[in-house]
């Protein structure tokens, strides 16, 4: 369960397409990764964190290091799913995430994701700017 927080947990709803789905009809175990992505893409945006921008501008990118998720349901074709996204750790470099998909309030898959903080350039590891970690420090309260 995602806790409550002084910044909200984002949420993206997301249709599920016929691309998304595996031979079984139901959406294919990977495309949860890129459910997640999209959840956390989007919170980051509303945010003022623009990805693009922080690469550019602060040779500075988010690279995922470890995924945990669990698969409780499946979600089939032309299903509304609501992605959850909020921050649950923040280290010198990393930034852990809990996630979780939904459909009229049922679970479908759950993940902890912890994504590192790298140079745009050199892909090594650099910690948060002070920016970006009271900005998160916020979403943990």
């Amino acid at each position: 369960m995602i806790p409550d927080r002084t910044i909200p947990p984002g949420e993206l709803s997301i249709r599920v397409y016929y691309e998304d789905t595996d031979t079984g009809g139901v959406v294919y175990y990977a495309n949860y990764l890129k459910f997640f992505e999209r959840g956390r893409t989007e919170w980051l945006r509303a945010l003022g964190m623009d990805q693009h921008t922080l690469a550019t501008q602060e040779q500075m990118m988010f690279v995922v290091k470890h995924a945990d998720i669990a698969y409780r349901q499946p979600a089939r074709l032309d299903d509304r799913i609501l992605v959850r996204t909020a921050v649950t750790g923040l280290g010198a470099s990393t930034i852990r995430f809990a996630q979780q998909a939904l459909r009229d309030g049922t679970l479908l898959a759950s993940a902890d994701i912890q994504v590192c903080t790298v140079h745009a350039l050199s892909f090594k590891p650099i910690r948060l700017s002070p920016s970006i970690r009271d900005l998160l420090e916020k979403a943990l309260h």
